[in-house]
C-alpha cells in the first residue's frame, strides 16, 4: 500500500487538478464530481455529486452545511400535476453496493441565502454528514451558470 501512495504522489503533484478533483471518502462511502453553478451573492445555488456505497451495508445521507449558504438542504424534484416542484427531504438513502446521483432534475442539494457568489472556476466547501460514516468534507467546483454536468456540459 505504502508503495502506491509513492507512486500516486508525483501524479498529484504533476496535476494539481487531479488532485482537487480526486474522490473523497468516510468509510464505505466515496463521493465523487461534486459540483455548482455559478450564482450571485443573495441567490440559490445547487450541489450536485454522486456517493458510491462500496461497503454491505446501506448509508444515509442525513444533512449538509456550506459556510457560503445560510441554509444547506436535501431537495428532490417531484411532479405536482403537470408541474415539477423541487422539495425537501429529511434523507438520501445510500444502498450497499449502489451509487446515488445528486444531479439537476433529480436529487441535488440547495445553497440557500447565499454570502457572496460562486463564480465559475472556483470552487465551494460543502461539509456532508452521514448517519454510519459521518461528516466528510468536499469541494463543489463552480461551472457555468447554465451548466448540465461537472466540466461545463451543457444540454
Amino acid at each position: 500500500m505504502h508503495r502506491r501512495l509513492f507512486l500516486a504522489s508525483p501524479l498529484l503533484l504533476a496535476f494539481p487538478a487531479a488532485a482537487q478533483h480526486a474522490p473523497a471518502g468516510a468509510g464505505d462511502l466515496a463521493i465523487a464530481r461534486p459540483w455548482t453553478r455559478a450564482a450571485g451573492q443573495g441567490g440559490t445555488g445547487a450541489g450536485f455529486l454522486a456517493i458510491s456505497n462500496r461497503g454491505a451495508a446501506g448509508d444515509r445521507l442525513v444533512a449538509a452545511s456550506s459556510p457560503v449558504a445560510r441554509v444547506t438542504e436535501l431537495h428532490t424534484h417531484i411532479r405536482d400535476g403537470e408541474v415539477m416542484r423541487m422539495r425537501p427531504v429529511e434523507g438520501i438513502d445510500i444502498p450497499p453496493g449502489q451509487i446515488v446521483t445528486l444531479q439537476p432534475g433529480g436529487l441535488h442539494l440547495m445553497l440557500i441565502g447565499l454570502n457572496q457568489p460562486l463564480r465559475q472556476g472556483e470552487t465551494v466547501p460543502l461539509t456532508l454528514r452521514f448517519a454510519r460514516a459521518g461528516e466528510v468534507r468536499v469541494d463543489l467546483v463552480v461551472e457555468a451558470a447554465g451548466a448540465r454536468g461537472p466540466g461545463g456540459h451543457r444540454h
